[in-house]
């Protein structure tokens, strides 16, 4: 069964570039750009993976990943964000992220992590 992504992120050309990447590599990749509407697609959806972005509009991704956290059998969460800060990569490890990055990554850096994740 084709694994499927759900990325959440407001950003068009990085949501572009990985659903190409990812596209290629064989899974199925949908988009949600609105913090507000991400559980309500991760609902539908149901992915195997989560992108999510730290910084989205109308609702963090901080709040999305304690939504997701709170699930029974909720999707795997790699985190990404602008700011390498350690307190965000604390407190995203602290609500129960899978892995987290940092923008800017490698195309091969990220398929890398999607696949071990999936794996």
């Amino acid at each position: 069964m084709t694994k499927r992504i759900l990325i959440v992120e407001d950003e068009p050309n990085i949501i572009e570039s990985l659903s190409f990447l990812l596209d290629r590599a064989g899974y199925l990749v949908e988009s949600e750009q609105d913090g507000a509407e991400a559980m309500a697609r991760i609902d539908t959806y149901q992915p195997d993976l989560v992108i999510l972005d730290v910084m989205l509009p109308n609702r963090s991704g901080f709040d999305i990943l304690r939504d997701i956290d709170g699930l029974d059998t909720g999707p795997k969460v790699l985190m990404l964000t602008a700011k390498g800060q350690a307190r965000d990569r604390q407190t995203a490890e602290e609500i129960g992220v899978t892995r987290f990055m940092t923008k800017p990554f490698s195309n091969s850096e990220i398929v890398s992590a999607v696949q071990e994740m999936l794996s």
